[in-house]
């Protein structure tokens, strides 16, 4: 299992090499994943941590839940190559006045691991994953 430092390295080093932006171009995290009912089982778990993680949970009190599994569900699904399309905001606009800071955003990461581990996510596919959502820390992270 990768430690936390370990996923945002590797998701910087890809973010560095210009492979970490936009969804992938083929499926294998998708498949990876477990397609669509595997990213629903991982949200259905990852949603529950982040409302219940101290660290977080007050960012999430007002938030509209069944509509951020939604488009977690979506966001992910694209991100690894699968049939879906992101539908929701842009992640700045929604970040917007939350003061998010690196720890929360590293929480959030650290759950996201925890919910892919539950899952039996292998440690390559969570990889490729995260450097898929690693570009997305300069818009939500505000101070």
């Amino acid at each position: 299992m990768k430690t936390l430092t370990e996923l945002v390295c590797i998701g910087m080093l890809a973010l560095a090499t210009g492979c970490a932006h936009g969804p992938a171009t083929d499926d294998s995290t998708y498949q990876g994943l477990g397609g669509q009912s595997g990213i629903r089982k991982i949200v259905d778990s990852f949603v529950p941590m982040i409302t219940a993680d101290a660290r977080i949970r007050e960012s999430f009190k007002d938030s509209d839940l069944k509509n951020l599994s939604m488009r977690l569900e979506e966001q992910f699904c694209e991100l690894a190559g699968g049939p879906c399309k992101y539908k929701g905001k842009d992640m700045k606009d929604i970040h917007d006045g939350l003061n998010i800071t690196n720890a929360q955003f590293n929480a959030l990461a650290e759950d996201l691991q925890a919910a892919m581990d539950k899952h039996g996510i292998a440690p390559a596919v969570q990889n490729k994953l995260v450097a898929r959502l690693a570009p997305m820390h300069k818009e939500i992270v505000t101070k």
